[in-house]
């Protein structure tokens, strides 16, 4: 069994299978997630796991280089998208709809329980070097 780390056997494998760029969306429990991507589901009710729960353990597992996320969480959801700006200094926005259609770039969704709007990041993985 493992000791630390991602405990979903899930993330853990498409986690070690990551390569530099390689795409991973965190989502709220809305957002359309396209046919062909994998998806994850965290969610085990509105607001459980939240997006910053599931983020702080995602970033604990993950070089990121740069996000995205929609330029309507600037004035839809303060909240999330001032923690995005004090975790992150490379930041790329774009309109929602060019948001939903990146998010079938990625290597894997995951939905958490998150139920405020926009509340949908994109992770750039990084390197360990």
């Amino acid at each position: 069994m493992k000791k630390q780390g991602i405990l979903n056997s899930h993330l853990a494998k498409i986690f070690a299978d990551l390569g530099h760029t390689d795409r991973v969306v965190i989502a709220d429990c809305g957002l359309p997630i396209p046919d062909g991507v994998k998806r994850v589901d965290l969610s085990l009710r509105i607001g459980e796991p939240s997006f910053l729960e599931v983020l702080d353990v995602v970033e604990s597992d993950l070089v990121v280089e740069r996000i995205t996320i929609a330029e309507e969480i600037l004035t839809h959801n303060s909240t999330i998208a001032d923690s995005l700006k004090e975790r992150y200094t490379s930041i790329d926005m774009c309109s929602h709809e060019d948001f939903k259609r990146e998010v079938a770039k990625a290597k894997v969704v995951i939905r958490t329980g998150e139920a405020t709007p926009y509340a949908n990041v994109i992770l750039h993985a990084g390197v360990i070097f």
